[in-house]
């Protein structure tokens, strides 16, 4: 068969199983969970692979789902992700009693990664590709509820906070040549799509500043006042921000998740958590410097301690440019030409950038959604572009790589240099790790 019969075949199989791609994602629309406790998101996932005749070799990392077509082919091997978590907005029309709601869109991921894999599937066209397709839902990718993932890490069942670096440790890309997902975004006016986004990275602080409790009222001169110290060095924080280069687009924002413990108690104990993120390695590392520095400061004026533990967070996202190339012809092609944007700028971080650091990457940001993400305005506001469009687009992509014997995905696989080799990225990630 021709490559466009192919194509056909696919766009065929999707609309005609479109019904049931939407049902699945309005129902982990309403199945919200957070990071590595996706249980019963994981469980529709495996619901959904067994009506499609797949076996689900998950969990991956405490929750996930894991299977693969094509498993016998000798070809390169892609890996299509999806997320399983949500994030909290107490606001949010459609949040549970905790807060807990898909205000990032990681369930329109889903039911598009599961819609590709339906159109692959029931086309009947994976004889004709040469390569394995690895399917991959990947637990924790917002990085929240630190204490918590502590709490999983000091009983030994992750090591790293976030899903997709817990994966890489645990081995589950080191047969993958290429990865490929996508993202909600809907900030694309009349565009449908955007492509070759760059992020920024992030290290995390979890900070403590300790102090000497004394009468508030009666003999304040006793105490060391941690809340004054944390104060201080949040002042400090904002005084170094003219020496942030504009290019390196620096965001360093804190909240304090304990001020003390009782009104009329000069405060202790003090807790803060901090983000330092920034577009390249090296002002990210510069930048944690400053910050820290400023901490330090913060404690030494009222004679405070301060203990910083800093955790990586994510490295900033590399474009593949002949991936995004692939993708951009293939939603042009289905009807939307000129109305896919090349390259963005964000500043939030995502984990898929530590992937892109080890291997060719897509990364696209897909419309149909409306308000910005983790905000109670988000939701769908079109169906078949927040769903249907994107799990055309990657099957169809799919196709492009593995089509004559792989021909296209060979090429990307030879020309690409990776940044890092899993063995450094992982040693990187442990040097960033301090106290």
């Amino acid at each position: 068969m021709t490559k466009a019969a192919l194509k056909r075949r696919v766009i065929e199989a999707i609309d005609s199983h479109e019904k049931k791609i939407l049902s699945f994602g309005r129902q982990i629309s309403h199945c919200a969970e957070l990071g590595f406790k996706e249980f019963r998101t994981t469980e529709a996932v495996t619901d959904y692979l067994a009506s499609l005749g797949l076996e689900d070799q998950g969990p991956v990392a405490i929750t996930g789902n894991q299977s693969i077509l094509n498993e016998d082919s000798c070809g390169p091997t892609i890996a299509l992700l999806g997320e399983l978590d949500a994030i909290i907005v107490t606001d949010h029309p459609e949040a549970d009693s905790n807060g807990v709601v898909h205000a990032c869109g990681h369930h329109i991921q889903l039911a598009g990664m599961l819609g590709a894999v339906t159109g692959l599937i029931e086309s009947g066209i994976l004889d004709q590709l040469e390569g394995r397709i690895k399917i991959m839902t990947t637990p924790a990718e917002e990085f929240i509820e630190l204490d918590y993932r502590q709490g999983l890490r000091d009983s030994q069942k992750i090591e790293s906070f976030s899903g997709k670096q817990e994966m890489i440790r645990r081995g589950l890309f080191d047969d993958v040549d290429i990865s490929m997902m996508f993202h909600s975004y809907g900030e694309l006016g009349k565009d449908v799509a955007l492509v070759g986004p760059l992020s920024n990275g992030f290290i995390a602080k979890q900070i403590t500043f300790r102090g000497e409790a004394s009468h508030a009222g009666s003999a304040p001169e006793e105490g060391i006042n941690a809340l004054n110290a944390a104060s201080l060095a949040m002042m400090n924080i904002h005084a170094q921000r003219e020496v942030f280069k504009d290019t390196d687009r620096i965001r360093v924002h804190s909240i304090i998740t304990k001020g003390g413990d009782i009104v009329n108690v000069v405060p202790a104990e003090v807790k803060m958590e901090s983000c330092v993120r920034a577009r390249t390695v090296e002002a990210l590392i510069d930048a944690n410097k400053k910050v820290n520095r400023a901490l330090q400061a913060g404690a030494l004026a009222v004679g405070a301690q301060v203990e910083i533990l800093d955790e990586p967070g994510y490295l900033p996202i590399l474009r593949t440019e002949s991936l995004d190339s692939i993708f951009k012809d293939n939603i042009e092609s289905l009807g939307f030409e000129g109305r896919v944007l090349d390259g963005g700028d964000f500043t939030c971080s995502f984990d898929f950038g530590d992937i892109s650091h080890l291997m060719p990457a897509l990364h696209p940001m897909i419309g149909g959604v409306s308000g910005a993400l983790h905000t109670k305005d988000f939701r769908v506001s079109d169906e078949q572009l927040a769903y249907i469009l994107p799990a055309k687009a990657l099957a169809l992509s799919i196709i492009d790589l593995l089509f004559d014997e792989a021909k296209r995905a060979k090429e990307i696989i030879n020309e690409f240099k990776a940044p890092m080799t899993k063995e450094s990225y992982l040693q990187f990630m442990a040097q960033l790790a301090k106290s």
